[in-house]
């Protein structure tokens, strides 16, 4: 089992930064990936970018060159900084874990970011 707890989120205006953190707890031996996921009302769930632990990244076209993912193993931790915010990046964000074998996922609780025009 992993437990995930995000952090950071909150109310910015556009063009303005944010940086997301998620927390690991349990069995962070057998992760293999992590990533963000977004949530907007009234639409799915998509993914915004992850990270391998051989630090392979990957990002939606739509958040390249904003977005960072980045993660401190030593604090089982992985951020996501969010520069140049824009009103649709809005959403509930949320953190997934990928473990192996298996290939098990848990989510985080997610947490809401909000960006104002």
């Amino acid at each position: 089992q992993v437990q995930l707890v995000e952090s950071g989120g909150g109310l910015v205006q556009a063009g303005g930064s944010l940086r997301l953190s998620c927390a690991a707890s349990g069995m962070i031996w057998s992760i293999y990936s992590m990533g963000w996921y977004r949530q907007a009302p009234g639409k799915q769930r998509e993914l915004v970018a992850t990270i391998t632990r051989s630090d392979s990244t990957s990002y939606a076209d739509s958040v390249k060159g904003r977005f960072s993912i980045s993660r401190d193993n030593t604090k089982a931790t992985v951020y996501l900084h969010m520069n140049s915010l824009r009103p649709q990046d809005t959403a509930v964000y949320y953190c997934k874990a990928r473990t192996l074998p298996g290939a098990s996922d848990y989510w985080g609780q997610g947490t809401q970011v909000t960006v104002s025009s």
